[in-house]
Formats: structure tokens, sequence, C-alpha cells
């Protein structure tokens, strides 16, 4: 039940304006805020479908003391989701109406002369989340385990492993229980569009975790050595801090900065599931941390992921701006190079990855080329397309032109 609570106490805020939908998933305190975001941003994608069935099968009239917004949570699940997995006496109630639900739904298609659910959604909310289209990505925690007994698990499980993919349009063909390596990072699984797996014994116990390939490619290209001291300046969640510890082989140090308390304590919790050691957490901003601190002597690679407008990701749900206005992104894009400058000042830093969920030029190139002026000639350009040429990790080709891949830029100190 604490899913379907927490999914319609983040609806309700967001209805009140108490504040976006990451923060509010982020407040929660659920354990699994991933599980929690996916459920509600569905949720919202088909609000106006389950406001009609609601009112069409008179459920709110039928059940007083349902709240609007948990009805529309588990009627959702119960007909477009998972299919009320969890849920206790209100899983029961809504089961009691689950006949009258789907004639409502059936009346509903018929009426709209179609036959996919998604098809009842307009052109603009069907469109919004292209994660549905997604492959679900999975990356294998090294901590805890390695990639061929993760696939062998798989198998046990009935999927079937296809191989190392030889390329995108065989990721794009996924489907049913089968599964594939990416073909650009050693450690990343592919499965299928919408492939659940927080309920999986693997994902519970840390063996795997759930992060996109875009999250994936920052820790990947920074590429820290192991015993390397590391700053991750923007960390939580901590999917990219796990990622470095795993790199790292948890020999050295991660020191991992945020302004959010209770971002910093989920982000705790998921560290330690993945068996991270060798970590410093602080609730602090990264712009007033010093970097001539003795204790970040030693630091030679830094990740920053600062706030953008998320203009480039899939994941969009109703209520996000889409187009920030020009005035919004002049101001993050301020923030941006002050942030970016501060991360330069380390005295020992060798390597820097920037990186942004932004399409927009002002958040990205714009971003990195007026810092790099102003640092003169202690920091240059390395391309990111690190696959295609291991040189290129160890920094041996500054100065060629950044590959765009979520806009990750990647500089070293000469």
């Amino acid at each position: 039940m604490a899913l379907y609570s927490a999914a319609a106490a983040v609806l309700e805020g967001l209805e009140r304006g108490d504040g976006g939908i990451k923060t509010l998933v982020y407040n929660s305190r659920f354990p699994h805020v991933r599980q929690l975001y996916a459920l509600v941003a569905e949720t919202l994608r088909y609000s106006p479908v389950l406001e009609k069935l609601l009112a069409g099968a008179a459920l709110l009239q039928a059940e007083k003391k349902l709240p609007p917004q948990l009805a529309k949570v588990l009627v959702y699940d119960l007909l477009f989701g998972k299919g009320l997995k969890c849920g206790g006496r209100w899983k029961a109630l809504a089961r009691r109406h689950r006949a009258r639900l789907e004639a409502e739904l059936a009346r509903l298609k018929v009426q709209q002369k179609v036959s996919r659910n998604e098809d009842l959604l307009a052109p603009a909310q069907a469109a919004s989340p292209g994660a549905s289209q997604v492959p679900r990505y999975v990356r294998v925690n090294t901590l805890k385990t390695c990639v061929d007994d993760v696939i062998d698990f798989f198998k046990r499980q009935g999927y079937s492993y296809l191989g190392e993919a030889a390329s995108v349009e065989e990721l794009r063909a996924l489907s049913g229980k089968k599964f594939l390596l990416d073909l650009h990072l050693p450690e990343l699984l592919v499965f299928p569009p919408q492939t659940d797996f927080h309920d999986n014994l693997l994902y519970t116990s840390g063996h795997i975790i759930l992060q996109d390939k875009a999250s994936c490619l920052p820790a990947f290209l920074l590429s820290p050595a192991a015993g390397s001291h590391v700053i991750d300046a923007c960390a939580a969640p901590g999917n990219k801090t796990s990622h470095l510890a795993a790199l790292l082989k948890n020999k050295g140090q991660i020191f991992a900065f945020d302004v959010d308390t209770k971002r910093l304590a989920t982000m705790n919790t998921m560290l330690m599931r993945a068996g991270v050691t060798g970590f410093q957490l602080a609730q602090q901003d990264f712009l007033t941390v010093d970097p001539r601190d003795p204790k970040y002597s030693r630091v030679t690679h830094l990740l920053l992921d600062p706030s953008c407008s998320g203009s480039g990701m899939v994941t969009r749900v109703p209520g996000e701006e889409a187009a920030p206005s020009p005035e919004r992104l002049q101001a993050l894009a301020g923030f941006q190079r002050r942030v970016l400058s501060h991360a330069l000042s380390f005295p020992a830093l060798r390597r820097l990855v920037y990186s942004t969920c932004s399409l927009h030029r002002e958040e990205n190139e714009d971003v990195v080329h007026a810092v790099l002026q102003e640092q003169g000639s202690a920091f240059s350009i390395l391309p990111v397309a690190a696959e295609e040429n291991p040189q290129r990790r160890e920094g041996t080709e500054p100065g060629a032109a950044p590959k765009k891949r979520k806009r990750k830029k990647q500089r070293v100190k000469e």
C-alpha cells in the first residue's frame, strides 16, 4: 500500500503547487524513488482518461472514503499498469469495481473508435513519455557481482540472452523476455521498454542498478583509476556515485555533495545497498566548498552534473516546463558557468566531466566555451567518443570536437 499512498500524496502535492514532481518524489521518503516516479508520471499521463473512467463508473460516489488521487493511482495500475500487485484493502476495493471499470474502458474505446489504450491519449500526452519506447537499461554493479553471473541469473529466470548488440536498431527491436549487452558500455544490459525489475532479487540486493544509458556515460567517460580521489559535485540520487565507486573498485575516495537532506538520506541508503565504501556525503552547496581545503588536495577527477532545464529528458511528465524562457535559460547558464569555474579551481584536478540533461546550447557548448576562455590554456576539451579509442580515455587527444550525447563534455588539465 505504501507505493500507492506515496504516489497519491505526490499527486496531491502537485495539485496544491507544493513543488515539481522530482522534488515531491524525493521528499516522499519512499525507498524506491524511480518506481514511485514512474507510477506518478504514468498516472499523470493518463489523468484525463482516468477522470472519464472514474466518472463513468461512478467509483468515487460508490466509495466515498476513497481519495480522488488515490483512486486515479489504483485505477491506472489496475487497467494500464502492473495489475495491482500491492495495495492492501484499497486493492480489494478497486478489484470489487473491476468489471464496471473494464466495461467503462471498453465503452470509451468504442466511443473514440480506438483499439489500444495508448490511442485514448491526446497526441501530446501519447508523445510525451518517450520513456515508453526507451529500452530498460540495467547496469551490473561490479562491486557485488559480474556481468556473466547476472546474465546466467536472468537466463534461469526465463530470459533469452542475444549477445552483444551490433547496432542501436537491435536495441530498439527488443521485445518479450530477450536482452542484449550494450554495444558501448561493457557492464550495461539492455531489456525491452518498461521491463520492471523493482521487485527483482538482483535489484533489491544491489547487484544491479536501474540506470539509463545517458546517466552511465559521465562516470564511464571520467574513468578514474582505482585509488583516485573523486568529487561528485551534484550527487543525489547517487546512481553516478555508485558507478564511480565501481570504476574505482572501492579503492580511493569519493566526496559527494548535495544541498537536500532527504535526497542525501535516500542516496546513502542506495550506496549502502550497492556495497559502496570510501565515500563522504556532505549536505553542502558545492559552490561553498573550499578547493584549498587539505582534504581535497588529492582530488584529480570531478563529475559535474548541475541543475539544468531538463529539456532533454525523455521521461518529462505533464506539469514540467518543456520550453524554458530565454530569461530562465540565461539564469541557468549563469549558475552553470559559476559552478564549472569553481570545479576547475581544485589544484590537483586532471579531468572533469560536465554533463546536463538539456538540449539547449546555452547550457552546454556556450557554458563550456565561456569557462574555457576564462581558464586560458589550463584545460582543453577531449572527445567523448571514448569507446571508439581507449587512448582517448587517457587524455591523449585533446582538442577534437566532442560528440553530442546528452551533451557530455570532458576536459583535462594540461
